[in-house]
């Protein structure tokens, strides 16, 4: 893509995360005009706003962003365009953790404390089962973490099972991914801050990465270890905002994937990129979940999935008709 076009696309989605912050601000149950609100700032307006919209809506767009970065990243890693945050189980860990810690009574900053511990033992697992004794590799790893993933599910089955009814309810919204545990985003805001400057590093390696791996070696790139950082980098992505949210589902997937339809599959471009559209998008998602059947409130993962499931089944429709090309 050519660097015109590029800059034109990053102004563009920067005036889409602008809107989709407006649009969650102002939306919910109580209607507000910022501008009128921030005019008056010992209202109940006010109060609103800077207590309980404005921390919601950076949650939700550091969330969405870490998302974005974690899918482009793992589909670079297994070299596959369909891959998303959650395939290797880190998500299961952090749903175990956080499950226990709502079992024990435990919330705020000790529940995101239990979801982030278990993405980590989660993540801490994977690698080393996946290098054991022999060679690290993308196939390998995959294994390991769908396999785990799948003990992750039964446990997660299991707390549920045994949980009393009155916490049921709250572990279900968790594990289908709210907003509404969230507290500070000031955690999720620093690792996407260490983040970002890291992975545009890396970023024309994993053009080169993405081309082929012996082609990539060819080049000079240490692919192994190049390998590793990735994995490090995109399961830190996930687990921090999978601690935040819970289990919000495709934004992943679909974020990279609307990218790459407008041309841009350059990583120095689609790393910046990615991060801007996966915020806007669960900032809108987010706010549409409070507004739909308001006054009460669907879980944001509802309706990424709602919106992730069709245009999975388009990317396989489209991927089937360019392989018969």
């Amino acid at each position: 893509m050519h660097r015109t076009h590029g800059l034109r696309l990053l102004l563009g989605l920067t005036a889409v995360g602008l809107l989709s912050a407006w649009f969650n601000l102002t939306t919910g149950t109580v209607t507000l005009n910022l501008f009128d609100t921030l005019r008056q700032p010992h209202s109940l307006d006010a109060q609103i706003l800077w207590q309980l919209r404005l921390p919601r809506m950076a949650n939700a767009f550091v969330t969405g962003a870490l998302l974005g970065v974690a899918g482009t990243l793992m589909q670079v890693l297994l070299r596959n365009p369909l891959a998303d945050p959650y395939i290797l189980g880190i998500s299961g860990g952090a749903s175990t953790g956080a499950l226990l810690a709502m079992m024990a009574g435990a919330g705020g900053l000790a529940l995101q404390g239990g979801a982030f511990s278990g993405a980590l033992l989660s993540i801490l697992l994977v690698f080393s089962l996946a290098h054991g004794h022999g060679s690290w590799d993308t196939t390998r790893l995959l294994l390991t973490g769908v396999v785990l993933a799948a003990g992750w599910g039964a446990l997660i089955s299991l707390l549920l099972a045994i949980s009393p009814d009155t916490q049921l309810q709250g572990m279900l919204f968790w594990l289908m991914g709210d907003l509404s545990f969230a507290q500070s985003p000031w955690l999720g805001g620093l690792v996407l801050l260490l983040l970002t400057p890291i992975v545009l590093t890396v970023a024309p390696a994993l053009n080169l990465l993405a081309g082929g791996e012996h082609q990539a070696a060819s080049l000079g790139v240490a692919v192994t270890r190049l390998r590793i950082l990735i994995y490090l980098l995109a399961s830190l992505a996930t687990a921090s905002a999978v601690t935040q949210a819970g289990n919000i589902g495709f934004i992943g997937l679909i974020a990279p994937h609307l990218l790459r339809l407008t041309g841009a599959r350059d990583h120095r471009l689609l790393l910046p990129a990615v991060l801007l559209l996966g915020g806007s998008l669960l900032s809108v998602a987010d706010a549409l979940s409070r507004l739909i059947i308001a006054p009460q409130q669907l879980p944001v993962g509802v309706l990424t999935a709602l919106l992730g499931v069709p245009l999975f089944l388009f990317l396989l429709y489209r991927a089937r008709w360019l392989q018969r090309d």
